[in-house]
């Protein structure tokens, strides 16, 4: 710099000459000095006489990566002294030309420079438009066949040339030396400079000041070019974005129609959606990079996460805990703005603000259905692309914010499951951890500052991002605080970079648009850029979205390979164990399984069709006797036997049974048929099918026929239509033939047997073991057996003496059976005595009965001239044929209703069983478990993710 300030002074000093030196004819026009003289040609003066040199033409290599070669200048010492009457015009008259020349010099050079670099970069920023020549007429890619555009290209001026027109610093040394001898010709011990000049140190104070004002216009300067920069870049990219998106756009006539191929990082995106599902705890098999998205709460993570979106994608509430579980984003280019879930093929268009609603509303909704009852947040993930053009390309999580206090509505375990989830996916060594900081709030107050440096030590993958920055240098007092903020030094954590970003004013109704243009004005006016606190790359939220996606692509070129290496053993290993363990079985995963067993039990449930009528019949018809016996026996049969003749027990047998036919037959006749249904659908169901049955089925058949069972109900009709068909059974008491005669006798005596024996077992046990039981079997009564054995011994006295005795005891019968038993010693109470007699009655009644109906199996005769001329009255066995006939007829019409219509009913319940288990994944999980299971499910996996790893690897290479 020094040697450039004494070339000045000297064109100052030759500007002087020419002007004012009475010798000169005329001024020398500053035009006519050649561009790369190398010294300074006066005509006219006496003792100087110079030579103009020649045009240098040797060429020397220039790059933007380079500077131009300087030759070191050998200066002649200059000596200064003190001329008292002479003015220093000459020096100011060289100075001023020398400075008009390397003003041309500068211009020209620094303009072929920007020519050429700006050419270059424009040509690095077209897009590579090979895979889209379908698009272009055929004769814009030929044009190269016409045109030569290398030769253009070469014919721009290189670096060498550029330098060529450097001016040659020796030779101006050479020609200050000589300006030197020219001023100090004057009378000896003189020279042009007198470096003890009282007032030099005035000019020193002087200069040093504008030394400094220069440097701080020279940094105004140059903020002011980057910020120009910046917008020329930013109006470039804009062009560019429309450009790439009327390429991508298909042609609306249909011509040159082509399938796009599927972008490098919607394959990436699958991959970890695959991988997600394979491995939910994100352990050591997941080292796929993706930026992680963590901060505190309402630091800002969701707006800054909007802004590289370029969308207001997200719910969001004041204050408010709205990201309840981690959303991954996959950014990537396309001709329209808009999004889409995983799982869904509904386009959400971002361009307007209803679909941006509606997109909002569902990711909102989604959250809820995931966290589940009595949680605040949810582990599971929520899968989210969103395309555009000019967006880049990468994938993003964002997390709940970390918390520090649980307040009232959340679950107590907030504050560690969100902490856990953080650190599941920070844990990742390949995961780059975008740490959000409001730089609004004291520093001391951050929480996710210490949980990332936990988690990166190094900060080998973290990027620290300061939000609310226009607040943060409104409130803040002392402006180096953001400084030590940006640079980490408030923190206990390192990060590979800083930025400041501004991500609006507070209003969530704002657009991105105004947001980005209000984070421009902001920082063009921020102290932090002129106070140099802050770079220009470390601001915006675009140039943070750069530096993230170049991160990103970086970390995953990195370890792609690697991890598809690691899943190619992993592969191996699974296979190998397989083919040990089961040999002879197919690799069916869960889904697969699932499907097969669907077509068992479809099959099982039509096999139900196939069930014989008559089969239908007889089990309906047992199983409605053994639910209706104790009632026809105890409440219908019994009271009217105590009746003196026949009239009056056909009148009591009339009125008890339309009572009952009223009120209870008809719903115990379809409870009956229903749980008949469900026992052969269970039989089908559950009985073994030989070696072909597979027990891993047998949980979810269980769980199938159960829901299916529940879900079923009855048609509603049928107890009415049964109703009639039971009442005009029971009323019919026309005995046909000897046949039907002789089959409600051998009725007759099974039931009456088969309730003497049930009888008889009560009596036992009433009494305890009889005397041959005592004696062969070592078995003893207990002191209430004995009470029950003497009062059934005089029971069975009294019983002796009248056979016709009625169902009841007299209260002075009672009295009497205790006085007796009391006067043996026993007491007893009448309760007791009266369960006694009810047990001891039942016996006697229903061997009467047996008799009597032993008598009448010849009855017939007598049964078709209505009992008349004779003392034998067989009414019981009227009854009994008129009960068996009933129960035929019901169980005929419950199987039509079977075969008809519940089966089918009941199959339509299980295909929506099985179709909602199909949907549910935890009911697979749980129904379908088991090692072989598991181990299909993960080679599945593995396998499926290896091929995608595969195929993203080499669309990856393809892409370099």
């Amino acid at each position: 710099m020094w040697r450039v300030r004494r070339a000045a002074v000297a064109c100052e000093v030759c500007q002087s000459l020419v002007k004012h030196s009475p010798g000169t004819k005329g001024s020398l026009p500053l035009q006519k000095l050649h561009l790369v003289s190398r010294s300074i040609y006066h005509t006219h003066h006496p003792t100087l006489k110079l030579q103009r040199p020649q045009l240098r033409t040797s060429l020397q290599q220039f790059s933007s990566l380079t500077s131009l070669p300087l030759r070191r200048l050998k200066l002649s010492p200059v000596k200064y002294a003190y001329q008292p009457h002479r003015s220093f015009w000459p020096a100011r008259l060289a100075a001023r030309l020398l400075k008009l020349r390397y003003l041309i010099l500068g211009s020209a050079v620094g303009g072929g420079y920007t020519a050429k670099k700006t050419f270059d970069q424009w040509k690095d920023m077209i897009p590579d438009l090979s895979d889209y020549k379908w698009i272009v007429p055929d004769i814009v890619w030929e044009i190269d066949e016409y045109i030569d555009l290398e030769k253009i290209r070469k014919a721009l001026p290189n670096s060498e040339d550029l330098a060529k027109l450097a001016p040659d610093f020796d030779k101006i040394a050479e020609s200050l030396s000589l300006l030197k001898d020219f001023f100090t010709t004057g009378s000896p011990g003189e020279t042009a400079f007198r470096a003890t000049d009282p007032g030099s140190e005035s000019d020193k104070r002087y200069r040093k000041v504008s030394d400094k004002e220069k440097i701080d216009q020279l940094q105004e300067e140059l903020l002011h070019t980057q910020l120009k920069y910046q917008r020329i870049l930013e109006r470039l990219e804009k062009e560019n974005k429309e450009l790439r998106k009327l390429v991508l756009q298909k042609d609306d006539k249909g011509i040159h129609h082509r399938k796009l191929k599927k972008s490098l990082i919607d394959m990436y995106s699958e991959v970890l959606d695959v991988l997600s599902d394979y491995d939910a705890s994100y352990n050591t098999q997941d080292h796929l990079p993706r930026v992680v998205v963590v901060g505190d709460q309402s630091a800002g993570k969701t707006s800054v996460l909007e802004m590289i979106a370029q969308a207001r994608i997200f719910p969001r509430g004041s204050g408010e805990m709205m990201t309840r579980s981690p959303v991954k984003v996959t950014l990537s280019e396309g001709p329209h703005h808009v999004a889409l879930f995983k799982d869904s093929s509904r386009e959400f268009d971002l361009t307007k603000e209803e679909d941006l609603a509606a997109l909002r509303h569902e990711i909102e909704l989604r959250m809820r259905k995931n966290v589940k009852e009595g949680c605040t947040v949810s582990p599971e993930t929520i899968s989210l692309n969103v395309k555009g053009p000019g967006l880049q390309r990468m994938v993003l999580v964002d997390l709940p914010g970390v918390i520090n206090t649980v307040t009232s509505g959340m679950a107590p375990d907030t504050k560690e499951t969100i902490f856990s989830i953080s650190k599941a996916y920070m844990q990742n060594p390949n995961a780059i951890i975008l740490c959000i900081q409001d730089g609004s709030v004291d520093a001391e107050r951050s929480i996710v500052t210490d949980l990332v440096s936990q988690m990166d030590p190094h900060g080998r993958r973290t990027i620290f991002v300061l939000t609310k920055v226009d607040l943060a240098e409104k409130n803040v007092t002392s402006p180096s605080r953001i400084q030590q903020i940006i640079e980490g030094k408030l923190f206990p954590m390192k990060a590979l970079g800083y930025f400041a970003v501004v991500t609006g004013k507070g209003n969530s109704s704002e657009s991105i648009e105004a947001i980005r243009d209000y984070e421009e004005e902001f920082f063009q006016n921020s102290k932090l850029l002129k106070t140099s606190m802050l770079k220009a790359h470390q601001v915006t939220t675009r140039n943070l979205s750069l530096a993230v996606s170049d991160c990103f692509w970086k970390m995953v070129r990195e370890s792609v390979e690697q991890q598809a290496d690691s899943f190619k053993a992993t592969r191996f290993n699974l296979e190998t164990e397989w083919k040990n363990n089961y040999p002879r079985l197919r690799e069916l995963d869960r889904n697969e399984l699932f499907e097969k067993a669907k077509n068992e039990i479809l099959d099982e449930v039509i096999s139900l069709s196939q069930v014989t009528p008559k089969h239908w019949e007889e089990i309906l018809q047992q199983s409605l006797w053994e639910r209706v016996s104790t009632h026809v026996i105890e409440n219908i049969y019994l009271p009217a036997a105590q009746t003196m003749n026949s009239g009056t027990f056909n009148t009591t047998v009339d009125i008890k049974l339309k009572q009952w036919t009223d009120k209870q037959l008809p719903n115990k006749a379809v409870e009956v048929a229903w749980e008949t249904l469900q026992e052969e659908f269970s039989r089908f169901m559950t009985e073994p099918k030989g070696k072909e049955h597979d027990d891993i089925f047998d949980k979810l058949k269980e769980a199938v026929k159960e829901e299916s069972i529940k879900r079923h109900k009855w048609n509603d009709f049928a107890e009415d239509s049964l109703r009639v068909i039971q009442h005009n059974a029971l009323e019919d008491r026309s005995i046909s033939d000897k046949q039907q005669w002789d089959a409600a006798i051998y009725f007759m005596e099974e039931a009456l047997q088969a309730r003497l024996k049930d009888t008889e077992n009560a009596i036992e046990n009433m009494v305890g073991p009889d005397w041959k039981k005592r004696w062969l079997y070592w078995k003893n009564r207990t002191q209430e057996q004995c009470v029950h054995n003497e009062t059934k011994n005089e029971l069975e006295k009294m019983l002796k003496c009248n056979e016709e005795h009625p169902a009841y005891l007299a209260s002075d019968e009672i009295t009497t059976v205790r006085k007796n038993l009391e006067s043996r010693g026993v007491e007893v109470d009448p309760s007791l005595i009266k369960d006694t007699w009810h047990q001891v009655y039942r016996r006697h009644f229903l061997k009467t009965a047996l008799n009597h109906c032993n008598l009448c199996r010849r009855g017939f005769y007598y049964y078709q001239r209505h009992f008349v001329d004779s003392e034998l009255e067989c009414n019981d066995v009227v009854l009994f044929w008129r009960i068996q006939r009933m129960l035929a007829i019901t169980a005929n019409t419950l199987r039509q209703q079977l075969t008809n219509t519940e089966v089918r009913r009941l199959e339509k319940n299980v295909k929506e069983v099985l179709e909602d288990f199909a949907e549910d994944s935890e009911k697979k999980v749980k129904l379908l478990t088991g090692k072989r299971v598991q181990l299909a499910e993960d080679l599945k996996k593995v396998r499926e993710i290896q091929e995608k790893l595969d195929a993203f690897i080499e669309a990856l290479h393809q892409e370099k």
